[in-house]
């Protein structure tokens, strides 16, 4: 099977929705990094509110393995148990639009 058979099941917007949610979640991933790397250097950082509203716009699985790949955020409560919270929320919300939305 190649990719032009394999995408001719989805529609544009089934593929346009799977890309953006790949996409905020490989930047959510990115500026958790970047987050860590700043706090190592003791720089300027990344405000937690916009860490938050990366995992709220659909990159909450980009933030957890951040949080997990760079160890970052891991003893905080908001991100310990907020984060994963949040990741339910996209699933249910991706569910959601995927049965009812896109059709």
């Amino acid at each position: 099977m190649t990719a032009t058979n394999f995408l001719s099941n989805f529609t544009d917007m089934e593929i346009a929705f799977a890309v953006y949610r790949i996409v905020i979640s490989l930047i959510s991933f990115i500026v958790v990094g970047i987050d860590k790397s700043k706090a190592k250097k003791g720089d300027w950082r990344v405000r937690e509110a916009t860490l938050i509203i990366l995992a709220f716009i659909g990159g909450a699985i980009g933030v957890l393995f951040g949080m997990v790949f760079f160890n970052h955020k891991t003893k905080k409560q908001k991100f310990y148990i907020g984060v994963p919270a949040i990741y339910i929320l996209n699933r249910i919300m991706t569910t959601i639009i995927a049965v009812y939305i896109i059709k």
